[in-house]
């Protein structure tokens, strides 16, 4: 009964904190409890995601954004301890928003002077020359995933600030080629439309006092047939390399609407299936 009184009195705060509260949060909650009964918080209560110690930062209306996932937890625990860290793992699981979290944390504590996204803009082969407007214009598209993360953690007219001085950087893949990435913190998204060459580019690109993260999904690669994705390749070169990490996430991860973890369900079994045939 006391588990259950604890339970709903966080769950009034997350509701107060949010204006809405969703069943991943009540899982969490609910899987913290049963956390709780073999070792419980100095208070005697269930120990809530700030007790975890799971917090990555604080937006600029308070709120906290935390690793909600054993998966999340992963990223943030194996990007302390290395350079260069690959998530790898389906739609929803929350790889590029624990990332831009992360290099915001860094940003924020001083331990790096700027953040880079890069994404490949491939449905338009990285030739942006084709499509109408300025520069800026041409790139949003591919790009608003991230900008739409910065938003949640960074009041706007400070990104506005860090953005018109490149202390926060968003650019296409491509735009990386020729530079040295010095005391940044660097992510590249949606890395299965980078292919082999563009991968070796980037990783190349990275300096002194950076680190980088890359993030994408294996299966939803929107590359020719004939290319093979730079991020399937890369785990096969790279993966017994000191200082460089690669973390899977799955299903179990998804903290989207709870029918993305039953289609992600569903396509693997018609996909074995088809396997199977051929």
């Amino acid at each position: 009964m006391e588990l259950v009184k604890d339970i709903l009195q966080e769950m009034v705060q997350i509701a107060k904190r949010n204006n809405q509260i969703h069943s991943s949060d009540v899982k969490t909650l609910l899987a913290l409890a049963n956390k709780s009964e073999s070792k419980k918080s100095i208070s005697g209560k269930i120990p809530t995601q700030e007790d975890t110690g799971d917090i990555i930062l604080h937006t600029h209306t308070g709120e906290a954004i935390s690793a909600k996932t054993p998966g999340q937890r992963n990223i943030v625990d194996q990007s302390d301890y290395n350079d260069i860290l690959f998530a790898i793992g389906p739609a929803g699981t929350g790889k590029t928003y624990t990332s831009v979290a992360l290099a915001v944390r860094a940003l924020k504590n001083r331990k790096v002077k700027k953040i880079i996204l890069a994404r490949p803009a491939v449905e338009a082969g990285e030739n942006l020359g084709f499509l109408p407007g300025d520069l800026k214009e041409k790139i949003d598209p591919y790009l608003r995933p991230l900008y739409d993360a910065l938003e949640e953690m960074i009041e706007f007219d400070k990104l506005e600030f860090y953005l018109s001085k490149n202390v926060i950087e968003i650019a296409p893949l491509a735009y990386m080629r020729g530079r040295t990435l010095n005391n940044a913190f660097v992510i590249l998204d949606e890395a299965q439309n980078a292919t082999n060459i563009q991968m070796k580019m980037f990783l190349t690109r990275i300096g002194f006092n950076s680190r980088a993260i890359i993030t994408g999904d294996i299966t939803q690669s929107d590359l020719p047939r004939q290319q093979e994705s730079g991020l399937i390749s890369i785990q096969k070169i790279l993966q017994k390399i000191d200082g460089i990490s690669f973390v899977y996430l799955d299903q179990q991860d998804v903290v989207r609407h709870k029918l993305v973890r039953d289609i992600i369900d569903a396509y693997e079994r018609f996909e074995k299936k088809n396997k199977k045939k051929h």
